[in-house]
């Protein structure tokens, strides 16, 4: 039964994960689950924003176009996160692009009627701002790293931030579950593919990184960190 099947998948979001059948039943019921095939879009920039999505499978990159065409990589989604985090309780547009990397399962669930329930249940409304203050902090530091390091230092920031959002430890080392190219790592901080290359042929001549068989970055994080203190 399909409802079955959103309810299990809810379950699965950090968000709701504690929530008791009688809280959760009223987001099953205003949810639907849809699959989306890779490389094509959930929104676009300036789409208007009525639905929120939570990621069952698949992966999702958000990325923002300014005038002049220049994209630039917001992140990449993974299952039990939730997109956009902007547009609760005021109206306006998606504030960026959201384009399928790889085939995806997303459960959708229409904004005004969402609120509706966050007032009901006070528990879930502060869980909410919890997670939307925690992408508040992350903008913080992101914002710190281009004022306060210099390029070589925010790509290897930049880096860091990857293994805690898309990243497998085995021990004391990472493992991107996302290929990334220089193009994309560039675009995600606003500086060039070219940069972004000389300072990954330094980091891996330095024993930094390394790269698996898949094309994914393999790093330890604590020595990363050696290189900005």
């Amino acid at each position: 039964m399909k409802e079955d099947m959103i309810k299990q998948h809810l379950r699965e979001v950090p968000l709701f994960k504690e929530l008791s059948e009688e809280e959760l039943q009223p987001i099953v019921d205003i949810s639907q689950m849809r699959t989306y095939k890779a490389k094509s879009f959930v929104f676009m920039q300036g789409d208007i924003l009525d639905r929120v999505f939570f990621i069952h499978s698949g992966k999702v990159k958000i990325q923002k176009t300014d005038v002049t065409g220049k994209e630039q990589i917001v992140s990449v989604l993974q299952a039990g996160e939730m997109f956009p985090h902007a547009g609760f309780f005021r109206k306006g547009t998606f504030p960026a692009h959201a384009e399928i990397l790889e085939s995806a399962q997303l459960i959708v669930t229409p904004i005004a009627d969402f609120e509706k329930i966050l007032i009901q249940y006070p528990e879930l409304c502060i869980k909410l701002f919890k997670v939307l203050g925690e992408k508040i902090v992350d903008l913080q530091d992101r914002l710190e790293e281009q004022i306060l390091h210099n390029t070589y230092e925010q790509i290897i920031k930049l880096l860091l931030r990857l293994c805690k959002s898309n990243g497998i430890q085995v021990n004391e080392k990472y493992t991107l579950t996302t290929q990334f190219t220089n193009r994309e790592l560039a675009n995600m901080i606003g500086t060039s593919r070219e940069t972004v290359s000389r300072t990954i042929t330094q980091l891996k001549r330095k024993k930094l990184i390394d790269i698996d068989e898949n094309g994914c970055f393999i790093m330890i994080p604590d020595k990363l960190e050696e290189e900005i203190i």
